[in-house]
Order: C-alpha cells, then sequence, then structure tokens
C-alpha cells in the first residue's frame, strides 16, 4: 500500500485566482514522487459558497470541503479531518509547488526520522514575473527551536512557514493551525519546533507568489488584530509547549 502527504491548502470565495495554478503545481509533482508515495490534496473552502472550489477537476487524489467561515487557521485544520498522509504539507491557493518540492520534503523526513518536520525555501514571484530567494533562509541542516525563537524575537522570522512538512501525528499534537486572525502559519511552526528539531532544506520547494490580491497585503490582515497580541499569544504557546519536557517522537 502506498504512503501519502497530504497537502493541505485553505481558499476563500475570491481568493481563487490562482488555484488553477496551484492545482497544476500539485498535480505535475505526482511523477517526481518517490516510489510508492502519492499525493492527497485536501481543499477547504473557509466558507460555504462552493464557487472557489469549481475550478477544480474532480480528481480521486483531491479532496475538497466547506466549512463556516473561521479565518485561514480554522480552514487549515479542518482539513485535516480528511487527511490520509502521514505527512501534510501546507500549501496556500496563490503559490505553487517547484518540480520535485515533495520528494524532497519527504526525502528529508527518510533521511531524518528523529525529525518531526521540515520546512524548504521558496522563491518570491513579484508582480513583473522575476523571482528572489527569502531574505533570511537558513542554510540547509538542522534548525532548532532556540533560533527560531531568536529571530522570531528579532522580528525576522528565517523561514516561508507556509512551506511546512509535518509528522501528522506532531502536527495534531502542536494543536495544527491555531484560529487566530492571522500568523497562524507561523504558529504552527513555532509549535512544531517547541516538541522537534526540523530540517532546512535549502533547494526552493515553492513559490510564494506577491500580488496585490494576496491577503497579506490586504490592509484589513494588517488590522486583523493587534501585532503585540499576535507576537504575543503565538510565542506563549509555543513556549507552554516547550515548558511541558515532551518531545516528538
Amino acid at each position: 500500500m502506498n504512503r501519502i502527504i497530504s497537502v493541505v491548502t485553505p481558499v476563500y470565495d475570491g481568493g481563487a485566482k490562482y488555484l488553477r495554478e496551484t492545482y497544476e503545481s500539485v498535480r505535475d509533482e505526482r511523477a517526481h514522487l518517490p516510489e510508492g508515495w502519492e499525493v492527497q490534496w485536501l481543499v477547504q473552502e473557509d466558507g460555504t459558497t462552493g464557487r472557489p472550489l469549481a475550478v477544480i477537476p474532480e480528481e480521486p487524489w483531491i479532496s475538497t470541503g466547506m466549512s463556516s467561515k473561521g479565518g485561514a487557521g480554522a480552514t487549515r485544520t479542518l482539513a485535516l479531518s480528511r487527511a490520509k498522509g502521514e505527512l501534510i504539507r501546507a500549501l496556500d491557493a496563490d503559490d505553487m509547488l517547484l518540480p520535485g518540492g515533495l520528494a524532497r520534503d519527504i526525502a528529508a523526513m527518510e533521511a531524518h526520522p528523529e525529525l518531526g518536520w521540515c520546512i524548504s525555501a521558496g522563491l518570491d514571484l513579484l508582480p513583473d514575473g522575476a523571482t528572489v530567494m527569502g531574505p533570511y533562509d537558513p542554510p540547509e541542516g538542522l534548525l532548532t527551536y532556540e533560533t527560531l525563537l531568536t529571530a522570531y524575537d528579532d522580528d525576522h522570522f528565517p523561514v516561508i512557514s507556509t512551506h511546512l512538512t509535518a509528522r501528522t501525528q506532531l502536527l495534531l499534537a502542536a494543536g495544527a493551525w491555531p484560529s487566530i486572525p492571522a500568523w497562524e502559519a507561523i504558529a504552527a511552526v513555532m509549535c512544531c519546533a517547541a516538541l522537534s528539531d526540523g530540517w532546512m532544506i535549502s533547494t526552493p520547494g515553492g513559490i510564494y507568489r506577491k500580488h496585490p490580491g494576496q491577503t497579506t497585503s490586504q490592509s484589513t490582515y494588517a488590522e486583523a488584530a493587534d501585532l503585540d497580541q499576535l507576537q504575543t499569544i503565538v510565542r506563549a504557546q509555543a513556549e507552554a509547549l516547550r515548558a511541558t519536557g515532551w518531545r516528538w517522537p
């Protein structure tokens, strides 16, 4: 029986402009997976209109769902109710996987069974079509909680949190993506890191699209919650998990 990596994509009505390209990138990755592996794509609407899901073809490896509006964190987490994979890979509805990205995630997890998660570098896709590497990407190798916490406190978080790949049981134990109005992807990385070291993959695993319509560029996103409150609660949850002394596995 094949092993599965489940890719989780939240989307909202009005946010599916690039979802077809996201679909194509996941579809194309199926040919790059290691022997004995397959991908499951979980697409969850933050809402119940069904409209953003209409651009996705019905295929057996795709599972779509809807739920009452609750924000990206709740939407990602609800999608996990249908996850069959032993690994979970985050992917936003306006981003794309790069060829071999999932295979490198799988390889990192198999090479380091003692680690609970990995994360790949990304390419920022600018509106003019140019691509640039992230400004704070760490080198290939071990990522510790202390390293991430220091960078977090310095406001230079070094990884693209929406490129997280985690062992499903670790992600669930860490609380998955919290229902906060912003920063939920960073919170998931921090909480996974509080329970297990991770691995940085320096080869870009996906494209992070920067465009005027993206959620994080909207004024309403910046106003969703007081930034001090967000920074405090994300740090507090991660620190509380760390203080339990429990480590994965």
